[in-house]
């Protein structure tokens, strides 16, 4: 998108939107889902586009994202599954989302997504999986997303890609997160240029951001475009 003035209102009018909690808004077949709307219409395009037969998935929150990967996979056919990775999945969500009529296509691992335990696991899960597609939505500073980046990014393949969310804190004022262990400086854009400067597997799809004006993963889209 061209007209920098429809960019600047965009991002004003985001800006705003965090200060309103404008994410919490949302649900997806019931399940409460902490995204932008205009986020999950470019992940179902991604989706439908690559036909992934394995989406992981770090931070489950209360597990709106999983039964929408989940749903996608269904729409899709095959046997795709949704593999949700949290450090304390709390029992009232993990409740809901085992209750769920497409939790036939999810499973969760509960522990930090970067414990070699939890990694060994879903490396054991992934090997047998020929499309894999990765979002990072967990912890949001700089050095944990840079190891989930480190972890993951090999299971990504040709094609597909790595969804790194909310780096649009890099982007946001300097007061908005003042209790939080991010911020400017510290948070998941900073980790993304990190990892691109010495991984030459991805590049950032510029495309859709710019088509989205509205998003909270700008540079976050990166596509995988080799072995």
């Amino acid at each position: 998108m061209e007209n920098n003035c429809l960019k600047e209102l965009s991002r004003r009018w985001f800006t705003e939107s965090c200060r309103h909690r404008y994410s919490y808004s949302f649900t997806w077949l019931g399940r409460p889902v902490i995204q932008y709307p205009q986020d999950m219409m470019a992940v179902q395009e991604i989706i439908w586009r690559v036909k992934p037969d394995l989406i992981i998935e770090t931070g489950i929150a209360h597990g709106g994202s999983l039964v929408f990967y989940a749903s996608m996979l269904e729409l899709i056919g095959g046997d795709g599954i949704v593999l949700g990775i949290d450090i304390d999945i709390r029992e009232h969500n993990r409740i809901e989302i085992e209750n769920h009529l497409m939790y036939k296509r999810i499973s969760m691992l509960e522990g930090s997504s970067t414990d070699q335990h939890i990694i060994k696991e879903v490396r054991h899960i992934a090997e047998s999986r020929s499309r894999v597609l990765v979002a990072l939505d967990s912890l949001h500073t700089h050095e944990h997303v840079l190891r989930e980046l480190e972890l993951y990014s090999p299971l990504v393949t040709k094609g597909s890609y790595l969804l790194v969310f909310d780096t649009v804190i890099e982007d946001l004022p300097d007061d908005f997160f003042p209790d939080r262990p991010w911020g400017k400086n510290n948070n998941p854009k900073t980790a993304v240029k990190e990892f691109l400067k010495s991984n030459d597997r991805f590049v950032v799809d510029k495309e859709i951001e710019e088509k989205l004006l509205i998003t909270t993963a700008p540079e976050g889209y990166l596509k995988c475009i080799k072995e």
